[in-house]
């Protein structure tokens, strides 16, 4: 087992394992807690009530956290001649199509999304077993395959995410960096539970959200009412 550094172990004494926090004390909490010497992410853990194997109950949608990730996401819009100007125009990184598509096909995946358009998704279908383990593949339930593609664009560089249960029944999803205003950390992860408590299944009985765990890089996970503001 890894020995603690002496600040991992000050960060875990402020951790009271045995509370659970509000979500404000949690964002504030959470900065206190990292010890990392680069920018940490701020995650969020958010355990559901669901059954992921069932078609009605599997969690997945998209969510515009207002004060962004704090990530900057290179952006490939997969796309063609006459929609080029209208992605370079809302600030995607890479366009084309068919040089891409062939880079694909020999393994490159050097980009965090892809938006592409309906038209095109059938040349990007034979290439699932690239993009798929990479969480790539453009998907229209997240805006990702769609002809508004300026919009779409626009969208993932203003800090629109995906998220997705697992099949633990586990909501993974990050809402900033430590960097961040204890107040935007706040506010970024009320958006996205709010998001996921208005998507309960009506099949669902029970507790829907039995947890919620705050960390950030190498921190202590921090525990947070379950309530929704």
């Amino acid at each position: 087992m890894a020995r603690l550094s002496k600040k991992q172990k000050e960060a875990r004494a402020k951790v009271d394992n045995k509370s659970v926090y509000t979500l404000t004390d949690a964002s504030s909490l959470v900065k206190e807690i990292t010890t990392a010497k680069f920018d940490a992410s701020i995650d969020l853990a958010i355990r559901l009530g669901v059954d992921p194997k069932k078609a009605n109950q599997m969690i997945r949608g998209v969510v515009t956290l207002p004060h962004g990730t704090g990530k900057v996401l290179r952006v490939l819009a997969l796309v063609t001649p006459d929609k080029e100007a209208e992605a370079k125009e809302a600030g995607a990184d890479l366009v084309g199509l068919d040089e891409y598509l062939q880079k694909i096909k020999d393994g490159w995946t050097d980009v965090d999304v892809i938006v592409t358009m309906p038209s095109v998704m059938g040349k990007l279908g034979p290439l699932g077993r690239v993009l798929g383990p990479r969480g790539l593949m453009p998907n229209p339930k997240t805006g990702t395959v769609t002809m508004d593609v300026k919009k779409a664009v626009s969208d993932v560089k203003g800090g629109k995410i995906d998220f997705k249960v697992d099949k633990s029944g586990i909501v993974h999803a990050s809402v900033g960096k430590a960097s961040f205003e204890a107040k935007k950390i706040e506010e970024n992860a009320n958006e996205l539970l709010k998001t996921i408590q208005k998507m309960k299944p009506t099949t669902v009985k029970g507790t829907y959200i039995k947890s919620i765990f705050m960390s950030s890089t190498m921190s202590p996970s921090i525990s947070i009412e379950t309530k929704i503001a």
